[in-house]
């Protein structure tokens, strides 16, 4: 029998203006924007024949729309629960992700449930380890590596360039003025880091500033450039930081920017695969979701994040 349906994208839109009662609302959950929620609209109404809203500085439903609302509210969970079902046969397996401790701790764990509530059928086994992967011995389906980007033979897609930046407490940032308050802080090193060639220490950052040769009073930490981080948000000094990793404490209120200083980098976070991973559907699924995270941050960044003044650049490239 040949069913004679509207639009299906058009009656989602529908049901998702029609249970928020609003054209923006509706646009953010299913990432479009108004005015394609609105073309939708008017779209469905002109295959109805009927008025679905009431326009004006209110949105309402109108009685043809109310009439059937629920109805077509149950069909989307009926076929919703279906579709689940199907998905869950297929991504039994877990997915199974490789990230650095940092970004695991810092930037991923705050939004997996973000990502939970979006896949409920795909269960996350998550490894937190600096070490690269080898994808030919262990089973692993992705990994966000970081570096220049020069993963062979992989599949690499770059996340988020990073630039380094100082940050500490908001009652510490207020005190340091000048470069020469700013020598006279307590200042957390982040070993790893600076061994690896990604930051510079602080005698080199110092003098970059026309500091040199001044007494320091250095705290140091080995093995994960969280410590340093964490150390700075309880108020122990200023660290060096990737960017990424402090804006949504920033955003918080928990870190603020120290000086006006930061280094562009040519090093970055990266999604990395083989190819041959990238058609399964758990890890479509994940890329899909990562990647809108990193649009969301990318749209609420502070502002000193997207544009700051320079006094003296320090060039790092990591090859």
């Amino acid at each position: 029998m040949s069913r004679r349906l509207p639009p299906l994208n058009a009656l989602r839109v529908f049901e998702a203006a029609a249970r928020h009662q609003s054209f923006v609302r509706a646009a953010e959950e299913l990432h479009v924007t108004p005015a394609a929620v609105s073309q939708q609209i008017k779209a469905l109404e002109d295959y109805l024949g009927v008025v679905l809203f009431k326009r004006g500085k209110t949105l309402a439903l109108s009685e043809s729309a109310s009439a059937v609302l629920q109805q077509v509210s149950d069909a989307f969970d009926q076929l919703e629960r279906a579709m689940l079902k199907v998905r869950a046969d297929r991504v039994a397996e877990p997915l199974v992700l490789s990230t650095p401790p940092a970004f695991a701790a810092r930037w991923l764990m705050p939004r997996l449930d973000d990502f939970h509530e979006r896949h409920p059928s795909i269960e996350l086994h998550l490894l937190a380890t600096r070490r690269a992967v080898d994808f030919a011995i262990e089973e692993v389906d992705v990994a966000i590596r970081f570096g220049s980007g020069n993963f062979s033979e992989l599949r690499v897609e770059p996340l988020m360039q990073e630039k380094i930046v100082l940050v500490a407490t908001p009652a510490i940032a207020s005190t340091i003025k000048t470069a020469a308050d700013l020598a006279r802080s307590s200042l957390l090193e982040d070993d790893c880091q600076i061994k690896n060639g990604e930051f510079p220490d602080w005698k080199t950052w110092l003098s970059t500033l026309g500091v040199d040769n001044a007494p320091l009073q250095l705290r140091r930490y080995s093995g994960d450039s969280n410590l340093a981080i964490q150390a700075a948000a309880n108020g122990m000094g200023v660290t060096l930081a990737w960017h990424s990793l402090v804006a949504d404490d920033v955003k918080a209120g928990r870190l603020a920017l120290v000086l006006d200083q930061s280094i562009p980098t040519s090093l970055g976070f990266h999604l990395v695969m083989p190819e041959k991973h990238a058609a399964q559907e758990k890890v479509v699924a994940f890329r899909a979701w990562i990647f809108d995270q990193v649009a969301q941050q990318k749209s609420v960044l502070p502002n000193e994040f997207i544009q700051q003044p320079q006094r003296k650049k320090l060039q790092l490239v990591n090859s």
